[in-house]
């Protein structure tokens, strides 16, 4: 038999995976007739049919389905060569993806833009604003704001510290009220919460908050959208100090509480950070969020344990 095409391999994957020659084509940034040929032509230098048409799906036949595990097998080859590749760029000029949660993204982030586009202004930054963890062996991004420490072998991170959250109000909420003078009354006090409800009242429970999942107004996994809730006066939400800090006209509430720790780690796959526009760009992002840090007048822990899983019950 001859040498398998990666290209027809390619496509024969992402059809198989897609479920269709239109969603495989946008995939790879192909033409669908191109696609078409590509899996046409190791059909039959193969001699078997892959694909059969069920309803308007494009499903694999067993002999397809014996194909996937050695194409999966290719992909993650090729994906670790390309990443290897990657990694060994020492040119400055490029792309960069930066991954965070979205009020990391929307507040903070545009220090760093800013550095960065005085130190390197000739690397294109991609913004990957999401609160799931993105896929650094993937490529999804190039370097991740994380809250949890990455488990996996390949990923190195640096812990930047511990940034603090607090309980806010706007100005125009409290305006007529009393605040609330301890943590365990902000349950009745009108809490908007992070998406799922009853994880954030499990979580608020933990540091003396007694409130069930059916008493938040106000329920989202954006904390960009609760935030802005907060700032108009529809209730009370918790937010990074250094992230209060840029907003006018929130109060934090029960000052004498020390906030909950949510740890800051940077991330990036071990290959990559021998990339010299990546390590440029990982060493600002650093740099920025050490002075946000300092700024709130937080240290790093002495250790690089942190608390795990903090920021992700509380939705930042």
């Amino acid at each position: 038999m001859e040498t398998m095409d990666w290209n027809q391999l390619r496509a024969f994957a992402a059809t198989a995976a897609c479920g269709s020659l239109s969603a495989a084509a946008r995939r790879l940034g192909l033409t669908q007739p191109t696609l078409s040929r590509q899996i046409a032509a190791l059909e039959a230098s193969l001699g078997v049919a892959l694909f059969a048409r069920v309803g308007k799906r494009l499903v694999p036949t067993e002999a397809g389905l014996g194909l996937m595990t050695h194409a999966r097998a290719m992909a993650s080859a090729a994906e670790a060569m390309a990443l290897t590749a990657a990694g060994q760029a020492q040119d400055v000029a490029g792309r960069v993806t930066i991954s965070a949660t979205d009020a990391l993204a929307a507040y903070l982030l545009p220090d760093m833009v800013r550095a960065l586009r005085q130190v390197a202004p000739q690397i294109t930054l991609t913004i990957v604003a999401s609160n799931t963890l993105s896929d650094l062996r993937r490529r999804e991004a190039d370097i991740a704001i994380r809250h949890v420490r990455p488990q996996e072998p390949d990923l190195i991170a640096r812990l930047i510290g511990e940034m603090p959250a607090h309980f806010y109000a706007a100005e125009s909420w409290l305006a007529g009220r009393d605040r609330p003078p301890t943590l365990a009354a902000l349950g009745q006090a009108g809490l908007l919460a992070f998406e799922p409800a009853e994880s954030f009242a499990a979580h608020l429970a933990t540091v003396g908050i007694t409130v069930q999942a059916d008493d938040f107004p106000v329920v989202s996994e954006n904390a960009i959208v609760l935030w802005e809730m907060v700032r108009q006066g529809l209730g009370i939400g918790i937010m990074l100090e250094a992230v209060a800090r840029l907003t006018p006209g929130v109060v934090r509430l029960v000052p004498d509480h020390a906030g909950i720790p949510v740890p800051v780690w940077l991330v990036s796959h071990r290959d990559l950070h021998t990339s010299r526009r990546v390590r440029i760009v990982f060493d600002v992002i650093a740099e920025v969020l050490v002075r946000h840090l300092r700024a709130g007048r937080s240290a790093p822990p002495a250790d690089d344990g942190g608390p795990q899983g903090e920021a992700a019950a509380v939705g930042m």
